[in-house]
Formats: structure tokens, sequence, C-alpha cells
């Protein structure tokens, strides 16, 4: 899966420190796993899962490492890891970020899908929405105007058509 670059890391952990202390706390962390994976914490289980109560940016970036380089294992590690059988582990991670983007579950992702996320993200402005726009249509080869999984996953591969 494409990982995100360490200062797209750090305009999300600003937009997520709402109060500006340096710091995410276990509420802000739980909304941001929430929003984005609809993975459900409550804040102890959050708390006890990082080891403590808020974050700094480096602590962050650590979590995120661990996250994405899940192997499957503990409780949290269960919730965060896809259990697909049959499937490698790239290609579950692709469903799941697949799944993440599509959010009303049609199996396509729209220009207002993506702008969407990536708006949750902090990664969206106006001057980026028509790069939404031109990221679909680089990787829309039956031209439909939506991304279907396989292309979804020649774009986060960035291969060719």
């Amino acid at each position: 899966m494409c990982l995100l670059k360490t200062n797209d890391l750090h305009r999300i952990f600003q937009e997520l420190d709402r109060n500006g202390d340096g710091l995410l706390s276990a509420v802000e962390l739980n909304w941001l796993l929430e929003s984005i994976g609809g993975v459900h914490f409550s804040l102890e289980e959050l708390e006890s899962s990082v080891g403590k109560s808020c974050l700094n940016f480096d602590e962050f970036l650590l979590f995120y490492d661990s996250i994405t380089k899940q192997s499957g294992g503990g409780d949290s590690e269960a919730v965060l890891a896809d259990d697909r059988e049959g499937c490698n582990r790239e290609d579950c991670d692709l469903v799941k970020a697949f799944q993440v983007f599509d959010s009303n579950g049609d199996g396509f992702i729209s220009i207002e899908e993506l702008q969407s996320m990536l708006s949750r993200l902090g990664l969206w402005d106006e001057t980026t929405g028509k790069d939404c726009r031109s990221m679909i249509c680089r990787y829309d080869t039956n031209l439909d105007g939506v991304l279907d999984f396989d292309e979804f996953k020649k774009m986060m591969l960035h291969t060719s058509s």
C-alpha cells in the first residue's frame, strides 16, 4: 500500500491536535481511527494499546508505523489487520484502504469520496480539488468517472494501465 510521507503525517497530526498543545490525546487519536477506518476502541483500550494517554509527533509516527506494518496478533492488531484468507498482505491492505475511500459502499471511488477522505485527513483544500478529478481521470481506464478496485490498486501502486 502507498504509505503517507512524514510531511503528510505532520499535517494530519496538526489537524488532529485541536488545542495546539503538540500532543494527540486518546480522544483525538480515537476520532482519527473511527473516521478513516471505522476502528472502534474505548478510550481505555486505546490508551492501553498505545501505552499512554497522549502522543507527541514522534510517538504518533511510531504509532502510524506500527499500524501500517501489522503482522496480526493481539486484540487491537486483530481489529486493524485484515483477516481475509487467500490474499497477500498488500492486497488485503489495498482492499481495506479501498473500503475506507468507498464511503457509500457501492464498489467505486468517486471524486467526491476521494475529496471527502482527503478533507478528513486535512490533505484537501480548494486548490487540490482539481487534483482529485485529475487523479481519478488518470487511472480511470474504463472512463466511467469513478475508480473500481483494480483502477484504485494501479493508482496506489503507481503502475501503468
